[in-house]
């Protein structure tokens, strides 16, 4: 099974995580703030993964530090569930539409940490969640996960249907790429023979 457990603490957060990539999309999240809990909630559902987290945060200064620290664990967890990669598809991208919004995402299990985005939102806010936040989230998740990941906008004016879309898309993306190509179950996809 293809299964991590992430237990992260420190001085802003403290933070339990399992993740099961093989899962049905079920998932128990608690992080402290509700849009990023229907977030991950989408993000499970929509990647396969069974997700459970919980995050004590210092949530009291703003969302900031639980946001970047799930990132960061989150991103731990699939480097860890992930092994050597040993038959996995790589890649994986979706051009996901929602409502009058179209993200495209794309991305490369490549051992290499790497995010760009190109997205456009009109209001700071979502309820109290900072939007600038969303891309907080995604660089310490592609760090930590060693992946290359690119999301962009290509349409949209809704600020919740942008982020809800960024995150459907990237779940449907490295859903893509962490499954297993029953062609190649055996090797690791790259020509160096490692990823890393």
């Amino acid at each position: 099974m293809r299964t991590s457990v992430i237990e992260r603490k420190t001085k802003e957060t403290d933070i339990a995580l399992s993740l099961s990539l093989d899962g049905s999309g079920a998932s128990e999240i608690h992080s402290g703030c509700g849009f990023l809990d229907h977030m991950l909630t989408l993000f499970a559902k929509h990647g396969g993964f069974d997700l459970t987290l919980t995050c004590k945060g210092d949530t009291e200064v703003d969302y900031h530090h639980t946001v970047e620290d799930i990132g960061i664990s989150l991103g731990k967890a699939l480097a860890k569930a992930l092994g050597d990669k040993r038959g996995i598809c790589r890649y994986g991208s979706m051009m996901l539409p929602m409502d009058e919004t179209l993200i495209l995402s794309a991305v490369d299990i490549s051992g290499r940490a790497f995010y760009a985005s190109e997205l456009s939102m009109r209001a700071k806010k979502v309820g109290d969640f900072d939007v600038e936040l969303v891309d907080e989230f995604f660089i310490a998740l592609a760090q930590n996960a060693g992946i290359t990941l690119h999301v962009r906008q290509l349409a949209g004016r809704n600020t919740h249907h942008i982020i809800e879309g960024v995150f459907k898309s990237v779940a449907r993306s490295l859903r893509a790429a962490v499954s297993i190509d029953a062609r190649f179950a055996d090797a690791v996809p790259s020509t160096k023979g490692v990823l890393g």
